[in-house]
């Protein structure tokens, strides 16, 4: 069995609120919109070959019934190349985590995106 793609769906309450997170500060695209009743139900984010997706709790229940119930959240830890770059682009969002370096030499922060998701970002140790 080859794995080919793993993609997280991050439930939460409300989508719009997370919305400029992904595409004004991080740059991702819109990819796919699914309304549910009056609102954003599920939506696809994409950027560089990677993919996020949400779904409200209510999208949920509706479409998996129980899954949303699970109250399991998740945290996105995300490796780039420019930590001084993601600190300019998440300036003014909660720092989870301030900037630190790891015990294994990578720079790291965490912040909370609008939505309440958290998302860590880390630039590697330099190797060789």
């Amino acid at each position: 069995m080859r794995l080919t793609k793993v993609v997280p769906i991050i439930p939460v309450d409300a989508i719009e609120p997370c919305l400029s997170f992904w595409t004004d500060r991080l740059g991702f695209a819109l990819s796919v919109q699914v309304p549910h009743e009056d609102t954003l139900g599920f939506v696809i984010l994409e950027k560089d070959g990677f993919e996020v997706m949400y779904q409200s709790r209510a999208s949920l229940d509706a479409d998996v019934p129980g899954v949303a119930a699970q109250g399991h959240g998740i945290a996105l830890y995300i490796d780039v190349d420019d930590i001084n770059a993601v600190e300019r682009v998440v300036a003014g969002l909660e720092v989870v985590v301030p900037r630190r370096t790891t015990f294994y030499g990578a720079e790291e922060i965490f912040v909370r995106a609008p939505c309440g998701t958290v998302v860590g970002f880390a630039q590697p140790a330099a190797t060789g």
